[in-house]
């Protein structure tokens, strides 16, 4: 038996890529509106932190690490919490832990411990991670058109179900996949297990992310091309390597239907 797929010719501002199969979209600043649940996990993370290891200043430079600013409680959206996995922010506050002193696999664990609790304390749910303006009229168009969509995640995997699950977006996605699997952004092994789980070449692809891990992983894996994204109200950091720069996924645009071809 035989099923079409198309292979679609797209513009965005100018740019046309031909030949595509997947959209590859990451999560968190792209599709999902994290920020205010990211800066109350942030919050969470730090106190408990503090908890463990009361001595001067050391909340005040792990929140440097963090990317996070307490004077008015914001995340730099180019920081480690905003586009870090959570095994990156592991690291660094483990890193923080054992120069007090503490042996490296205790720090591990400490952090590990601390950050399970945030998780309890602050619950990600559709209604403190909404979706941006336009995701699932964006989705549904390209399913409409053939195309498959996939979202690649430096969260976990249960992170990206959840925000599937909440929004109801089953139907939409083709392939849903976190970082706490063995790889995480910018590996581009990450980008190519995607592209095979989809059944299609990264040549037939083209990333969208608001982070430089989103860009440097998709070039690497040679991907047809990486959109950056930077929503209205949010920071435009020039993130290097990207073919454009949108504010909404609307900018994303069919040029015309090339051609269906037989796939086992």
């Amino acid at each position: 038996m035989f099923v079409g797929v198309n292979l679609v010719s797209i513009t965005v501002q100018g740019k046309t890529f031909t030949h595509i199969q997947a959209l590859i979209f990451d999560k968190d600043g792209t599709l999902e509106n994290s920020k205010v649940y990211l800066e109350k996990l942030t919050v969470a993370r730090l106190a408990l932190l503090e908890q463990e290891i009361p001595k001067p200043n050391f909340g005040d430079r792990l929140a440097g690490a963090f990317g996070f600013d307490r004077s008015n409680e914001q995340l730099d959206p180019g920081g480690l919490m905003a586009v870090g996995s959570r095994r990156d922010n592991i690291i660094a506050a483990a890193s923080y832990i054992a120069e007090q002193g503490y042996g490296w696999f205790e720090s591990l664990d400490m952090a590990n411990s601390c950050f399970d609790e945030a998780d309890r304390q602050i619950i990600a749910n559709g209604d403190t991670c909404p979706m941006f303006p336009g995701v699932e009229k964006s989705l549904q168009f390209w399913q409409s058109q053939g195309v498959k969509v996939a979202i690649l995640s430096a969260a976990r995997q249960w992170s990206v179900e959840r925000f599937i699950r909440d929004h109801k977006l089953e139907s939409l996605v083709d392939v849903a996949k976190g970082s706490d699997q063995g790889l995480s952004k910018p590996d581009p092994a990450l980008y190519l297990l995607t592209c095979q789980e989809l059944n299609v070449t990264p040549e037939q692809t083209l990333m969208i992310g608001d982070a430089q891990g989103d860009i440097t992983m998709a070039k690497g894996a040679g991907a047809q091309g990486a959109i950056a994204i930077h929503w209205p109200g949010y920071a435009m950091g020039n993130l290097l390597g990207a073919d454009a720069t949108i504010t909404n996924l609307q900018e994303i645009r069919p040029q015309v239907l090339i051609s269906s071809i037989p796939s086992p």
